[in-house]
């Protein structure tokens, strides 16, 4: 066998072996050892932010929800988002915006169907809700149009129907509001906001221990 023939034999093992190696290192111990830091560490999160309730997981504290009745908390809208049409098994939501301009017709029009909505939905026997006291995120989605918080001043708005249609005071439900409250991150990174699914579930332990 000639010299080049074993040489070119060496170079394809060495590369078999490193190949291994890398393959072992990369695919195998990091990843297990990253899993098991996450979970040792941040076990919540590394599950996905989960919320549990009635012993069952119900949502993540990550991804806003829609579809609740008026008897609870309504989250943004969810606009911009469409329907996954490859895998017609599952009706998956993509996320996304609209990416329309501000001054886009469409969207102007969709605005003001909201703001209309929230107005009458939010306006109850002894209080009635003015346009001008809409908050921006009660008629627009976000960037992802998963936003799973709303502003306090949404959240406010909507106190006085949750309360009416519960049968609950005014000063238990807006409790139960500032309880669930967050500030901003670290004290100066984005908003005050309240998690909705996190509001609701407590708004339906409330109602259930008000109830005979």
């Amino acid at each position: 066998m000639n010299n080049s023939v074993v040489n070119t034999a060496r170079l394809l093992g060495a590369g078999l072996r490193a190949l291994l190696v890398l393959t072992l290192v990369t695919g195998v111990i990091y990843p297990l050892v990253v899993t098991g830091i996450a979970q040792g560490l941040f076990p919540g999160k590394a599950n996905g932010s989960e919320i549990r309730a009635d012993g069952k997981v119900v949502g993540s504290s990550l991804i806003g929800q829609q579809g609740y009745s008026l008897d609870y908390f309504q989250p943004r809208p969810a606009n911009g988002l469409g329907e996954n049409s490859l895998n017609t098994q599952y009706r998956l939501l993509l996320s996304g915006a609209t990416n329309l301009s501000a001054d886009n017709d469409k969207l102007v029009k969709s605005v003001e169907a909201a703001k209309a909505k929230v107005v009458k939905d939010n306006s109850t026997a002894d209080h009635k809700v003015e346009p001008s006291q809409v908050p921006a995120d009660a008629v627009t989605s976000s960037g992802s149009g998963l936003d799973p918080d709303i502003s306090p001043a949404y959240a406010d708005l909507q106190v006085h129907r949750v309360a009416e249609r519960n049968g609950l005071t005014d000063a238990r439900v807006r409790k139960l509001v500032d309880e669930h409250t967050e500030g901003r991150t670290l004290g100066f990174v984005g908003e005050p906001r309240v998690n909705v699914l996190e509001l609701n579930i407590a708004l339906k332990d409330l109602v259930a221990k008000a109830r005979p």
